[in-house]
């Protein structure tokens, strides 16, 4: 099992297990998030922690698979699930979320990570492109400067960082996420749910946008994605030319 899904109390805790990809999803993997999201509610969970098992939270997606369609389709499915939960939700990051592993931070209401956690989205250095609702759930979670500089320079963050952004909410381990979660299990559910939706309902997902779709379903198509991930696995720079 890539997830595993633990009831503590009124918290539900949801792992990530694939510590020798450094939890870097998949698509079986995405399949089962969403699976777990459905057994949440059902459990009786009045607060939701998302984690990873050691030594990272999630480095991104497993590029021995990925392809734009039923990989791309999951990934987004699960991002929006979180969202949807009428439970707060707690990322605890411990390591590198990178990637999927930020997008799926920035899925959850609130983060805890340690001081070696490190944030980023490396898309351009793979010759990929995130889907819109990333581009708008990363800037209104990290501030127009962060998204543009992670988006468009690929730069990384570590938590110290974030937490002055207001992007990490608590220093901490998995431990002190666990914490924070029993208090909010203790506090009134149905405002809880409330107050979710009127945040979600603030920031609406994005219309669809026809010129950036056929731009994002360019970049997957293209030689530079095929080199990209090629030489990500082959661990060497890569060499875009623009096709």
């Amino acid at each position: 099992m890539t997830v595993h899904l633990e009831q503590r109390g009124r918290v539900a805790l949801l792992t990530i297990d694939r510590p020798e990809r450094r939890n870097a999803v998949d698509l079986p993997t995405l399949i089962a998030l969403v699976d777990a999201q459905r057994h949440v509610i059902d459990a009786g969970a009045r607060c939701l922690v998302l984690a990873g098992a050691p030594p990272a939270f999630c480095a991104g997606a497993d590029l021995t698979g990925v392809e734009s369609g039923a990989f791309t389709d999951a990934l987004l499915a699960t991002l929006q699930g979180f969202v949807e939960l009428p439970i707060p939700t707690i990322a605890a990051i411990d390591g590198p979320a990178l990637g999927a592993g930020t997008q799926l931070a920035i899925a959850c209401d609130l983060r805890v990570a340690t001081e070696r956690s490190v944030f980023g989205i490396p898309a351009a250095k793979l010759g990929l492109v995130v889907d819109h609702w990333t581009v708008e759930r990363l800037t209104r979670e990290t501030g127009w400067p962060i998204a543009r500089a992670m988006l468009m320079a690929a730069q990384t963050y570590r938590a110290e960082q974030l937490v002055a952004a207001g992007t990490v909410h608590r220093v901490g381990d998995l431990e002190v996420a666990l914490a924070w979660a029993q208090e909010l299990a203790g506090l009134a559910p149905l405002t809880m749910a409330a107050h979710k939706l009127a945040l979600e309902a603030s920031g609406a997902p994005p219309s669809p946008d026809e010129a950036f779709e056929a731009a994002r379903a360019g970049a997957w198509a293209s030689a530079d994605a095929e080199e990209g991930r090629t030489a990500f696995l082959e661990k060497r720079p890569p060499q875009f030319t623009g096709r």
